[in-house]
């Protein structure tokens, strides 16, 4: 089956040749039809597979196979298509520019982390679809600066990543609030219980399309793990650069300020790399993004949310600085590299503590991961000093029982920075010259008050200006009021 045959008008068609594409993907052979007929669609397809033009297309063609709008014409919004992040919302936004680049269609993403001034401004200009994710535009519903009432189709897009990120009852006000008569389509990667509830609830009599992969990411991946302890997977990670030189890789991390950290110690290593999370201003966001796609830079640092709207080709490697905390999540990973049948790797950065994790990875796919390890040869021509590897660290997993905490990874006394060294912000700072351990992540203690373990702060009395017990407050500069 060609594009040219599905039905859809002649500019659609023009701008869909002049991105190269002829044939359509499963997922589009079969949503593209039903809904040019206007019918509902559930799509159950993973990340990949072209849902976007699955929808996109015939969003555009309804839009425009009648009469065309006139000039200084009212223009409502008459497509809504929600996302769960900003970077696919954009992304959905420059998919409906260039395949409605031969027709006269207005499309904004209203998306949070830019100036709400702008967008507005946008929608009263007149907009035809409109790309939104759910924060936002719950935002602009409850301040009433949004029309809804004209909306035609709605298409909610990666619907269990949505739920995931518990944006259920924004999709249920927003919902509320549109037209009861109107197309309907999902699409979702999977299809777990809120989604199927959701979908019997959203949609009339839907056509369904699922496509299952010939194979899946797991089968087609390369899939490796290092023993790491915590304190050595920076310089593991810089090593494994260094010796593989990936083409174009994916590091994921727990955390907004890991993402940050590793990012500049791979770039202070000479490897070109940028973070990516929700912290992260849409511009500095928007500029990692594109330098990565571009090839500026090679590495892109991220948390899981942030990466659910990545749509990078060509990504050869995707490396789990921290583990994932279930199965499921490292699929949804690992899934950033082998796509459309092309190879990839997947290298996990495990500590010794978290190897049942593992193991439930390899439950859910069915089959065993290897360990590896970095060769000492390489790493002695390298300028990283590594700990010493046991052999014990590369036993079974299975063989091992659950460590405490190892989903999270050991909480405990740190020893804090090194002598004269630079602190850790107000939370499990020693201050200098004070010894003893300090409890990493505290809110209290010595850490708080400036005073060492044992010692306290003030001559003869517990940290001042707190109303410590005992102690009397300090009193304020200027004398009594």
């Amino acid at each position: 089956m060609l594009f040219s045959e599905l039905g859809l008008i002649e500019p659609v068609l023009q701008a869909v040749e002049a991105e190269g594409y002829t044939t359509p993907s499963p997922i589009q052979a079969g949503a593209i039809p039903a809904a040019l007929e206007g019918r509902d669609v559930l799509g159950i397809a993973q990340t990949g597979t072209g849902k976007t033009a699955a929808f996109a297309l015939p969003s555009i063609h309804r839009l425009f196979a009648g009469a065309l709008p006139k000039p200084g014409a009212r223009r409502p919004i008459r497509a809504l298509v929600i996302a769960p992040t900003r970077e696919l919302a954009m992304q959905i936004r420059d998919s409906f520019i260039a395949y409605g680049r031969k027709t006269p269609l207005r499309v904004i993403a209203v998306v949070g982390g830019i100036s709400q001034e702008i967008q507005t401004r946008a929608l009263r200009n007149g907009v035809d679809a409109l790309i939104a994710t759910p924060g936002r535009l719950v935002d602009l519903m409850r301040q009433r600066l949004i029309d809804l009432s004209a909306v035609e189709m709605l298409t909610l897009d990666e619907a269990d990543r949505m739920f995931d990120m518990g944006f259920a009852p924004d999709l249920k006000f927003i919902t509320a609030a549109l037209p009861a008569k109107r197309q309907n389509m999902l699409f979702s990667a999977t299809m777990p219980g809120p989604i199927v509830e959701l979908s019997r609830s959203l949609l009339k009599d839907p056509v369904r399309v699922e496509i299952k992969p010939e194979k899946t990411p797991m089968q087609i991946i390369e899939q490796s793990v290092l023993i790491v302890p915590r304190e050595a997977k920076n310089a593991t990670l810089t090593a494994y650069f260094r010796i593989n030189e990936p083409e174009r890789a994916i590091v994921f991390t727990r955390t907004k300020h890991g993402a940050d950290r590793v990012a500049t110690v791979l770039s202070r290593s000479g490897i070109p790399s940028g973070a990516i999370h929700g912290d992260k201003r849409q511009n500095a966001r928007i500029k990692a993004l594109f330098d990565f796609k571009n090839g500026r830079t090679r590495v892109l640092v991220a948390t899981d949310i942030a990466a659910r709207g990545i749509d990078v080709d060509g990504i050869s490697h995707v490396i789990n600085f921290d583990m994932p905390g279930d199965p499921e999540t490292y699929v949804h990973r690992v899934g950033r590299t082998g796509r459309a049948g092309n190879s990839g790797k997947a290298v996990s950065l495990c500590q010794p503590e978290e190897r049942r994790l593992v193991g439930a990875i390899e439950r859910l796919s069915g089959r065993k991961i290897p360990v590896d390890r970095i060769d000492p040869a390489l790493l002695a021509e390298l300028p990283i000093n590594l700990p010493p590897q046991n052999e014990e660290d590369f036993e079974s997993f299975d063989d091992r029982a659950p460590a405490e905490g190892f989903r999270g990874g050991p909480r405990g006394d740190f020893d804090g920075p090194p002598s004269g060294g630079p602190g850790f912000g107000n939370r499990g700072r020693r201050p200098a010259g004070k010894g003893g351990p300090v409890k990493y992540g505290s809110r209290s203690g010595p850490a708080r008050f400036g005073g060492g373990p044992g010692r306290p702060s003030g001559p003869g009395g517990p940290p001042r200006g707190r109303g410590g017990k005992g102690g009397p407050r300090k009193p304020a500069r200027g004398g009594p009021r």
